[in-house]
C-alpha cells in the first residue's frame, strides 16, 4: 500500500455518466487485475474507492459513474490536476486457476477490472470469453477495446437496445468455459454465482471509511469467517461465499 500524488492527463465523458480517467503516478504497489485505489477529493472526508482498469508505463486508468457529490466533483477535474491516492489495496484476482477458457463477466462498473484481467489472461497464453452487462446501449463502454485485446465479446443489455436482450446470465448458459471470474452490483453476483458451472472468482462492492482494514467497516460473514472486503478482498472465492 502507497500513498502518493497522480497528476490527471485525462478525465473524459466515455458513456452515460461515465468517465475515464488517466493519472500518472506511481503504480508500484498495483500488482493484480482487481485491486483498487482510495482517492482523496479536497473538501471530503472520506476518500473514493475506485477500481483499477488498467496500470502501465507509470499510468493509471480509473473508470467512475457519476453517482453522487464525490465522484461529480471528480468529474469535474480537469487535466494537471492532482490527487493523493492510495494504491495496492485488496486482493485482487488470482489467474492461477483459470484454466485456458476462462470467462470474465462484467457489469455496469464492475467491467472496468475485467479489462486489466482480460489482458493478463491473454499474456498468459488463456482464451477469454467476455460478457458486458448494461441496462442501455448508451451506458456501453470499451466493447472495442476488449476485442481489440484478443478476446470474444458479447454485450448485454437489460433493454435489448444492443447485444442480447437480457442479463449477463441469459448469456451464460450459452458459454464453455472453465472457470469464472465477476464484479459488479450484487444481485448480479448473486445470479451470476446461481448459473455458474464451475468454481470462480468475484469481486464485491462495499460502503468502505478506510479503505485498508483498519475500521472493519466492510467486513461481511464467509464460510472461512469474517472477511474484510477492502483487505481480505473484495475478490472472494465461489466455495466460501454465505448468501
Amino acid at each position: 500500500m502507497k500513498d502518493s500524488v497522480f497528476k490527471i492527463l485525462s478525465n473524459e465523458k466515455i458513456a452515460k455518466n461515465t468517465y475515464e480517467c488517466i493519472l500518472e503516478g506511481d503504480i508500484s504497489d498495483v500488482k493484480a487485475p482487481g485491486q483498487f485505489v482510495n482517492i482523496k477529493l479536497d473538501g471530503f472526508y472520506l476518500r473514493r474507492p475506485i477500481s483499477v482498469c488498467d496500470a502501465e508505463d507509470g499510468k493509471l486508468t480509473i473508470i467512475y459513474k457519476v453517482v453522487g457529490e464525490g465522484t461529480e466533483a471528480m468529474a469535474k477535474a480537469a487535466v494537471g490536476d492532482e490527487w493523493l491516492t492510495l494504491t495496492g489495496l485488496g486482493n485482487g484476482y488470482d489467474t492461477s486457476p483459470s484454466g485456458d477458457y476462462p470467462l470474465l463477466i462484467g457489469g455496469g462498473a464492475g467491467v472496468p477490472p475485467m479489462y486489466m484481467l482480460c489482458k493478463k489472461l491473454i499474456f498468459e497464453g488463456k482464451h477469454p470469453t467476455v460478457i458486458l452487462g448494461f441496462n442501455t446501449k448508451d451506458e456501453v463502454f470499451y466493447k472495442e477495446k476488449f476485442t481489440n485485446l484478443g478476446a470474444k465479446v458479447i454485450v448485454a443489455t437489460a433493454d435489448g437496445s444492443v447485444g442480447v436482450k437480457g442479463f449477463v446470465t441469459n448469456v451464460m448458459p450459452s458459454c464453455e468455459y472453465t472457470y469464472f471470474y465477476t464484479c459488479g452490483p450484487e444481485p448480479m453476483l448473486k445470479a451470476v454465482y446461481e448459473v455458474s458451472v464451475t468454481s470462480g472468482q468475484l469481486s464485491f462492492e462495499e460502503r468502505m471509511g478506510c479503505g485498508f482494514g483498519a475500521c472493519m467497516g466492510c467486513s461481511c460473514k464467509t464460510k472461512y469467517g469474517n472477511k474484510r472486503i477492502c483487505r481480505d478482498g473484495p475478490v472472494l472465492t465461489k466455495e466460501e461465499i454465505i448468501w
